[in-house]
């Protein structure tokens, strides 16, 4: 990369950084406590009175406290804090609970405890972490997913929950957390990653002795294809695997899927459809798989030598701008940024083509990273 091109980048990050700073402050102003998920109509509703246990009730708290850690703006804090108690409400409940409170408490308590020394905070996140670990089944070596009859379930999107699991053995000084985190990535490497850096979504094991049972296509458009958010969880949790393990085996798959993820996305102009695998028509974007994988190319980046780094950063700049160019909504007096997002393939009505609050984050993550500004939320 030239330096005219690289001293262009540096000015598109800046002006994207100024315009964030005027957006989400005004997004924090006028929400109050409200837990976002999806706007309709340009407004956030309030999905924490929707369903307390929802799995993306973090992402706004992991906003929140990247504004904090950059800006030192106190509305920040004080507004995560909020939120983060707010989410008590799911701690207590227990029942709706599944392997999606690494996603729930990562961004809120954790985070809080990480940056203020919060002691509540810290009891929280060890909650959580608790009831991750006991999702373990030791025979198959897995986290299982969701509840009801899903016994032998596992899905890539996990790869992003064990981070708790980590966090937790650092500030117990327990291994028994890592073991279990550990576990569930190998597994995941042998039955869900394939060869060529694609991934099944869901993977059914034999509850009894870990066997592979089948893959559904889950969020996907059929078994065998290549949901693109499922590539962006498996991509940005095995490089954070190796960030807190030094497996060289974990930064190899994430290099692996990262260039699978690559080559897709370059042939759409950088913005990935929401299956790698499907047909092309009708076309179906989903940008939060892009600025996912974006913030995992940036791990990448930061764990190679640097000859080979300019790979990684470079993919995750062309996929932000790409999204900015195409997708992101700077208007203030409306909720949220980043458009273009669906929660699946076959997505129900107001699932499609939509800004979702996980894309935002990971936007702003994406950003802050390439300042030099954020912290470590995984």
């Amino acid at each position: 990369m030239s330096l005219q091109q690289q001293g262009d980048n540096q000015s598109w990050i800046n002006e994207v950084w100024d315009k964030l700073q005027i957006k989400i402050f005004a997004e924090t102003k006028r929400m109050g406590e409200k837990i976002p998920y999806i706007p309709v109509n340009g407004v956030y509703p309030d999905q924490g009175k929707s369903d307390i246990y929802w799995w993306t009730n973090g992402f706004w708290g992991g906003i929140l406290w990247q504004m904090y850690y950059a800006t030192k703006n106190d509305v920040y804090r004080e507004t995560a804090e909020r939120l983060e108690a707010r989410l008590d409400q799911a701690l207590d409940g227990y029942d709706g609970l599944h392997h999606d409170v690494g996603f729930m408490w990562l961004h809120t308590a954790v985070a809080n405890y990480r940056l203020t020394g919060n002691e509540r905070s810290k009891t929280r996140g060890l909650h959580a972490a608790n009831l991750l670990s006991g999702r373990y089944n030791p025979r198959g070596k897995f986290i299982r997913a969701w509840n009801d009859d899903c016994t032998g379930w596992t899905i890539v999107d996990c790869m992003m929950n064990i981070p708790l699991l980590y966090w937790a053995s650092g500030v117990t000084d327990d291994p028994r957390f890592t073991f279990i985190a550990k576990d569930h990535a190998d597994t995941t490497l042998e039955k869900t990653v394939r060869s060529d850096g694609s991934c099944n979504h869901i993977v059914i094991l034999d509850p009894e002795n870990g066997d592979f049972v089948e893959a559904p296509g889950g969020q996907g458009f059929e078994s065998g294809s290549s949901w693109s958010r499922g590539q962006s969880w498996a991509l940005y949790g095995f490089a954070l695997s190796y960030h807190y393990t030094k497996d060289e085996r974990y930064l190899s798959v994430a290099k692996r899927i990262a260039h699978y993820f690559i080559a897709n996305v370059s042939g759409t102009d950088f913005v990935p459809l929401v299956d790698f695998r499907a047909p092309f028509e009708p076309i179906c974007w989903d940008t939060t798989a892009g600025v996912c994988a974006a913030c995992g190319m940036l791990e990448i980046a930061d764990s190679v030598g640097e000859h080979e780094k300019s790979l990684y950063r470079n993919a995750a700049i062309n996929i932000l701008k790409a999204t900015d160019r195409r997708f992101c909504n700077w208007n203030i007096e409306e909720d949220s940024i980043v458009g273009g997002g669906s929660v699946a393939f076959h997505g129900r009505n107001g699932d499609l083509d939509v800004p979702i609050i996980y894309g935002d984050y990971f936007f702003i993550e994406a950003i802050l990273r390439l300042r030099g500004q954020s912290f470590l939320v995984w």
